[in-house]
């Protein structure tokens, strides 16, 4: 009787197994197939976009008499604004980590109150990371 109920344990935990291979298996070809098509998609809107900025350059060149230093201006100002985005994301994403470091530091300070050990301190990864990304946007970026 005993080795019965062994066998059935066994044949179940491998019906289990493949189960979960299945399901895993399924799981990394729908997150690779998304993958695929969200960047497909996403150079295609890149291209689209740098097709409509040179055509908009060239009708702005040919409609007006001054229009090449137009078109130029035009680029100039759309790159400020380009490198102004970029730094404010640089400031943003400095904020966030520097949060996320001193909100860590203060998680792991309250959980571990017992140990003697100092685990908050791993907070400081996160906290210098952020604070890096904030000196560079604020004293190092160039200035546009």
């Amino acid at each position: 009787m005993k080795q019965a109920n062994d066998s059935g344990k066994d044949g179940m935990n491998m019906s289990h197994m493949g189960g979960v291979f299945l399901f895993l298996s399924i799981v990394s070809i729908a997150l690779f197939s998304f993958i695929a098509v969200a960047v497909w998609s996403k150079e295609r809107r890149l291209e689209r976009e740098a097709y409509y900025k040179s055509e908009t350059v060239r009708k702005i060149a040919e409609t007006q008499a001054g229009g090449g230093s137009v078109a130029i201006e035009y680029l100039r100002e759309s790159e400020k604004i380009a490198a102004r985005s970029r730094r404010e994301g640089q400031k943003l994403g400095g904020l966030i980590t520097v949060a996320i470091g001193i909100s860590l530091m203060i998680f792991i300070g309250v959980a571990d109150r017992q140990s003697v050990d100092r685990g908050y301190l791993l907070g400081l990864i996160p906290l210098f990371i952020g604070l890096a990304l904030l000196a560079y946007a604020y004293l190092l970026a160039p200035k546009g």
